[in-house]
């Protein structure tokens, strides 16, 4: 040890020791990180990173060395072979780059230090082949002793320098590493310029020019500081790049791709950190679930990208106005779900104002003036809820009550709100079991004509004895069906029945099935039509839909051409609930019915009230100058019936004529019999 600091001190130019001592402990550094960089990718992208190590690495250690034999003064002319050299130079690249292939053969920091000692056999190559380079003028002899020693010394120390680097992320260990690697090559260096003896030849030879010297070391380290450098760059933009891209990645699987807004992960996080602040501040906290009103119909009338349209603006609206304490994000489709933090409930209620307002605000979409409107609930923690899930849930209920009760302000969750949502809910839920395992029914009420009395169809009406709560009013589940998305199958399933059973009717009358809005808004519902009529065999002109003026004023370029389709199949249809809509005769003038349906309020009242009276009469007259047949629902008295007779309506329908009955009773009711082959199955 005291021959290698003799050396060291009294045997070499001190400057240039510094230097090559700062080129290693620098290329040390980068190649550690470049190494670790190969850990961390695979493929070509790690056979690259492998390289790069290798060059940065194995030209930092060739310049140590060749600055270290420049700092060498053997009192004797001294000269390089170029050749062997630069051959040096390659050994000690092809040697990292082999080392760091045999590394990442297999994972594990044995394996690491295994081809970290590989490495150090390289370092070794390099060193003494750049010995054999190195012309002295005078007697040379090897101490072997010191020669073995700086070769297991820079085996161990590199070993052990790779196996301590191996996956590191903390700086300790890996500057512990960057040192241990920076004592292997100082060491071997050293320690073989230790095993160096030169004895110079007497006579006279010229002086060694020290600046040159000093000039060349000073060109080899800026060159080896350039290698090194273009490594350091690499690593430092390639993790610039890793870390934008991280955070990018981060911000995708946060946020919202189409609004910008957190999405339902970043939502449930942001909430558990806001509960856990305000456990121990004593604030509440406030969430309010979000639910568009009429988003559905910008999407069906103006398309969807008029639907991403109006979202991306609601969000930007809402993101601009938010304050401190408040959160807003979307939990998918046109759901949306807010956060505050509050000490009076005011405050909330201001804060759902506020929402209320910019989601009624109208907007410009696609040259067009629209509002769509929003449902609101809320439940406050931790007077509703302890835990995350539970509090959105909760604010879920009170939006679906808000929502149920056409409330566009904010509704806050109770314990009465949610029996009456869940109890929606679980009828939801088996009326879709109901659907599925064909437990619903459907009835048929008589039309006839008021002048012979004489039978011209019937209306199908669905009806649900529910198995626990025995029948439930279609007035109560058909509004639980459109909300819940169930609709479409349940008016299939009537339609499809009403058609099979009325095609065994004999004498075969015509039969009228409801559509609801959302199922007309359908575009396929012509194509349902066909598909049922040639399913069944009914005759088209044996089928009657009717529609509700709701179905046909949201789009009435939508509604004409799909009731033009119906009529090319020979289906009728007519306009039920006459006489209740804002824009009746509007709608008759747009669209080809074959039959108006007086509205039942209108015959109520036609006994006691003049109006009534007035307005039936005008309606009738109505129908006759357009050619329009009218039927008149709701008929319970004789007076009634004696009433429309005299005006000259031409159909009936009501409890005086018919109660609605099931299609195996019709028959006992002077109504249609049913096709032997109906009645043997």
């Amino acid at each position: 040890m005291l021959s290698v600091l003799g050396c060291i001190v009294y045997e070499n130019n001190l400057y240039l020791v510094f230097l090559a001592a700062i080129i290693c402990l620098l290329g040390s550094t980068v190649f550690l990180r470049l190494v670790q960089r190969t850990e961390n990718t695979g493929g070509v992208h790690r056979i690259g990173w492998q390289f790069l190590a290798a060059v940065a690495g194995g030209g930092s250690v060739w310049a140590t060395h060749f600055v270290g034999m420049l700092a060498f003064e053997p009192q004797a002319p001294v000269s390089f072979d170029p050749v062997i050299t630069v051959l040096s130079l390659v050994v000690a690249m092809v040697g990292l780059f082999v080392s760091l292939i045999i590394g990442n053969l297999r994972r594990g920091r044995v394996h690491a230090a295994v081809a970290g000692a590989f490495c150090g056999l390289s370092f070794a190559g390099m060193h003494y082949l750049g010995m054999f380079a190195y012309r002295v003028v005078g007697l040379v002899e090897w101490r072997m002793d010191y020669v073995v020693a700086s070769i297991l010394l820079t085996v161990v120390f590199t070993a052990a320098a790779r196996a301590l680097s191996w996956k590191v992320r903390k700086p300790k260990p890996f500057f512990a590493a960057v040192g241990l690697l920076v004592l292997a090559i100082i060491g071997l260096h050293f320690t073989g310029m230790t095993a160096f003896r030169v004895t110079p030849m007497t006579g006279v030879f010229p002086r060694v020019d020290s600046q040159a010297i000093m000039a060349l070391a000073l060109a080899i380290a800026v060159v080896a500081m350039i290698i090194v450098g273009m490594g350091a760059a690499s690593y430092l933009i390639d993790t610039k790049v890793r870390e934008e891209s991280k955070a990018q990645l981060h911000h995708m699987a946060a946020h919202d791709p189409l609004t910008g807004l957190p999405n339902r992960a970043c939502f449930r996080d942001y909430l558990e950190n806001v509960l856990d602040v305000a456990e121990g501040d004593g604030s509440q906290v406030g969430v309010i679930a979000i639910d568009l009103n009429r988003f559905k119909e910008v999407n069906d009338t103006l398309g969807h990208a008029a639907g991403d349209e109006v979202l991306k603006t609601l969000a930007q609206r809402l993101d601009q106005s938010l304050e401190q304490g408040e959160f807003i994000a979307r939990l998918g489709g046109d759901e949306f779900a807010a956060v505050r933090t509050f000490v009076d409930k005011e405050e909330m209620t201001a804060f759902g104002d506020k929402l209320a307002s910019l989601f009624s605000l109208p907007m410009k979409v696609v040259g067009m003036t629209t509002a769509v409107g929003a449902s609101m609930g809320a439940a406050v923690w931790p007077t509703d809820a302890a835990e995350p899930d539970e509090l959105l849930n909760n604010a879920d209920l009170a939006m679906y009550h808000a929502k149920h009760g056409l409330l566009e302000t904010l509704c806050f969750y109770d314990a009465d709100i949610a029996s009456e949502v869940r109890e929606r809910r679980q009828l939801a839920e088996d009326l879709r079991l109901a659907l599925e395992n064909d437990e619903l029914e459907v009835h048929y009420q008589v039309q006839m004509a008021l002048d012979g009395e004489h039978i011209h169809g019937y209306e199908a009406l669905l009806r649900w004895h529910h198995p626990e709560k025995g029948s439930i009013s279609p007035a109560v589940f058909i509004p639980i069906a459109e909300e819940n998305g169930l609709i479409g199958p349940v008016g299939a399933w009537v339609l499809r029945r009403s058609c099979r059973d009325a095609s065994h009717w004999l004498p075969p009358y015509r039969v009228a099935v409801n559509v609801s809005a959302v199922q007309f808004m359908d575009a396929n519902l012509p194509n349902l039509v066909q598909e049922v009529l040639l399913e069944t065999g009914l005759s088209p002109d044996r089928l009657e839909l009717e529609l509700t003026e709701t179905a046909l004023i949201k789009d009435q370029a939508r509604s004409l051409h799909i009731m033009r389709q119906i009529k090319a199949l020979g289906v009728g249809i007519a306009l039920d609930d006459f006489g209740t809509g804002y824009s009746s005769l509007g709608t008759l003038r747009t669209f080809p019915f074959d039959k108006i349906k007086l509205d039942k309020s209108f015959i109520d009242d036609v006994g006691q009230d003049r109006q009534s009276k007035a307005i039936i009469r005008a309606i009738l007259a109505l129908g006759k100058s357009l050619d329009i047949p009218v039927l008149a629902e709701g008929i319970e008295t004789s007076e009634q019936m004696e009433l429309l007779r005299a005006e000259g309506c031409d159909e009936g329908q009501g409890f005086l004529l018919g109660r609605p009955s099931p299609n195996s009773a019709l028959a006992g009711q002077g109504g249609p019999k049913q096709r032997k082959n109906e009645e043997a199955a």
